[in-house]
């Protein structure tokens, strides 16, 4: 910092201020893609939750946008190509790139993740992990589970759910399967229409328990955001997500 000697005293100290920013400097690698939309929400809930009054505050990140990946359910169901090497290639290109650490917008491609995610020489942001911790803040009782078929097939969230010692309650089948539809709408642009059926899910499901909604397919909160139903009963898996990286990059290394 020998170069402030040249400047005036309050130059430097503007200089010092401007230099120091609140982060910790760490950079995110974000696989994105899976959806696009849900991708753009996630961008927009760190930026939103970051403790940022200008732009050099606010996190480093590197987006890759992988959109070529195959459908990550559609192979669980055996019915599509694998998608693994995909989203490990996706994940060691960031780390290339200079990511720290790594966070994925899609909830299913964490069942593929979990199987080499030791080997990443970069710690993964799970948000499968962050959506259980912040369900449980919400509401220790428990809550309803709403995801993808790949994702419910799988038991994912119920894996990890039981090493936090949380419990999800699960839709019937009929139910599962409609909520996975309502995905694929809000991936083909048509989200209004995907709120309108959710609603109806979610209304079916309040009348068997009132418990809040996890949406954990990270294109259902963007579902649930047209539904018209009180914002507090629905749990985000993108905005806990969006948390879990914010927590990441501003605390003290």
């Amino acid at each position: 910092m020998s170069y402030l000697k040249f400047y005036p005293k309050k130059l430097n100290l503007w200089i010092i201020n401007f230099i120091i920013m609140k982060n910790n400097g760490l950079t995110l690698g974000v696989l994105g893609g899976m959806g696009p939309a849900s991708t753009a929400e996630f961008l927009r809930l760190l930026a939103e939750k970051a403790p940022a009054d200008v732009d050099q505050e606010h996190p480093r990140m590197i987006v890759y946008s992988h959109t070529i990946t195959p459908d990550r359910t559609t192979f669980i169901l055996g019915k599509g190509p694998d998608p693994h090497n995909y989203i490990r290639e996706g994940l060691e290109t960031l780390i290339g790139w200079g990511a720290d650490r790594l966070a994925v917008t899609c909830n299913t491609a964490h069942y593929f993740i979990d199987k080499f995610r030791d080997e990443l020489p970069v710690p993964v942001i799970h948000i499968i992990e962050e959506t259980i911790k912040k369900s449980q803040a919400v509401c220790p009782e428990g809550a309803w589970l709403t995801a993808t078929l790949g994702t419910m097939r799988t038991g994912l969230y119920q894996k990890h759910s039981a090493y936090f010692g949380y419990n999800f309650k699960l839709p019937s089948e009929e139910m599962q399967v409609e909520i996975h539809d309502i995905t694929d709408q809000v991936k083909a642009g048509k989200q209004r229409e995907a709120g309108e059926r959710f609603r109806k899910v979610v209304e079916q499901l309040w009348e068997i328990e009132k418990l809040p909604v996890v949406g954990a397919c990270t294109e259902i909160p963007i579902a649930y955001r047209h539904t018209g139903l009180p914002e507090e009963m629905g749990i985000s898996c993108l905005e806990a997500l969006a948390e879990g990286c914010i927590r990441e990059l501003y605390r003290p290394l």
